[in-house]
């Protein structure tokens, strides 16, 4: 049997035969509760000498300051010069390397041939951008998203890339069986 001050704690309302029992929070909470509500106006209205630094945005706005003169500072990484990549287009093991590179990445659009299937035909004269060494490493590398083809240079090492490079240039010339009709422009000598 509850002794009589526990009566004075149930509430007034009845709910299915259920009387609840008015059990407040204990006040540390309470007052811990009243504190977070507070910090949390401060720290949205960015009081500067609230913590350590000048406020939130300030030290985001330094700190995006300094990421980006970081970033910056470092050059960007160079291919081959074409002339290193024409001495690799006379080495059998690089070429040898970009044919395995090819099978394994590029025959689902080129075809093993080159003669083009998603993607333009390698063999002939016409090249939507570039047909040199330098150029064709150039597309394979930063690749054709408008069209499906991925950053290779992203996923390959840099010497995949250029064997890559070296092998799709001796594909020109080739006759495959049923090539994809020309694309782009005829290149120059």
């Amino acid at each position: 049997m509850p002794d009589d001050n526990s009566q004075d704690r149930l509430l007034d309302h009845n709910y299915d035969g259920i009387q609840e029992y008015d059990n407040p929070l204990p006040r540390w909470w309470v007052y811990l509760f009243w504190v977070t509500i507070v910090f949390a106006v401060l720290y949205w209205f960015n009081v500067p000498g609230f913590g350590v630094g000048k406020g939130r945005i300030a030290t985001y706005v330094a700190d995006s300051t300094a990421a980006a003169a970081s970033l910056a500072s470092v050059a960007p990484v160079a291919g081959p010069t074409p002339e290193a990549l024409a001495a690799a287009a006379k080495d059998p093991a690089v070429i040898a390397e970009g044919k395995a590179v090819y099978t394994t990445n590029c025959v689902a659009c080129h075809r093993p041939d080159g003669g083009g299937l998603v993607g333009p035909n390698l063999t002939d004269d016409f090249w939507i951008h570039g047909s040199t060494l330098p150029e064709i490493r150039s597309t394979i590398n930063i690749g054709v998203l408008a069209k499906g083809m991925p950053e290779w240079g992203k996923i390959l090492k840099p010497e995949q890339v250029t064997a890559a490079a070296v092998y799709v240039a001796t594909l020109h010339g080739t006759n495959p069986v049923n090539p994809k009709a020309p694309d782009g422009v005829k290149a120059t000598p």
